[in-house]
């Protein structure tokens, strides 16, 4: 029995090249994709926090919880979420909250684990929209300056100072 020599006939070229041709130009589109996303700016731009407009509103008297409200930017390529809000000069615990509104056109609080921060946009604080729930202090005076301490989930902490305001003002 004979053992005949491989040789490469142009059919067996041509069958070759056809089964490489999808692979590689799979390839070549997916890092092309990922070139001009690179290109853009949005691959590896993490969270960029920023903080201002810290206001706590002056707890009424004998009221025993009161709001604080922060406008919190991200000009980073991805999402964060604000997890917690601590500060020296409050005993008790703070909480974030969302409001909600009833069927009746009123509103309430509830409390959540987190508050989202998108990609290149801001989350507005307000009495109409989420706040942080802080135990009333009643030495506050408008004016004054509490300092506090967001953690967010992938930006870290961020320190700000809330002006104490009464309500409806500022």
């Amino acid at each position: 029995m004979t053992n005949p020599s491989w040789t490469p006939s142009h059919r067996r070229l041509t069958d070759s090249l056809r089964a490489a041709v999808a692979p590689v130009c799979a390839c070549v589109l997916a890092l092309g994709g990922l070139a001009v996303w690179t290109a853009s700016g949005n691959a590896g731009r993490p969270p960029r926090i920023d903080v201002t407009d810290a206001r706590l509103f002056l707890p009424a008297p004998g009221v025993p919880r009161t709001a604080a409200f922060f406008r919190i930017t991200n000009t980073g390529g991805v999402r964060d979420r604000l997890v917690e809000v601590t500060s020296s000069a409050v005993t008790g615990g703070i909480s974030l909250s969302r409001h909600r509104m009833t069927g009746r056109g009123s509103a309430y609080p509830q409390a959540v684990e987190s508050l989202p921060v998108p990609a290149g946009g801001a989350l507005d604080m307000s009495p109409f929209t989420s706040d942080v729930t802080v135990p009333a202090t009643a030495r506050w005076r408008a004016g004054d300056l509490v300092p506090f301490t967001l953690r967010f989930e992938h930006g870290g902490r961020v320190e700000a100072n809330a002006v104490v305001v009464r309500p409806g003002e500022g």
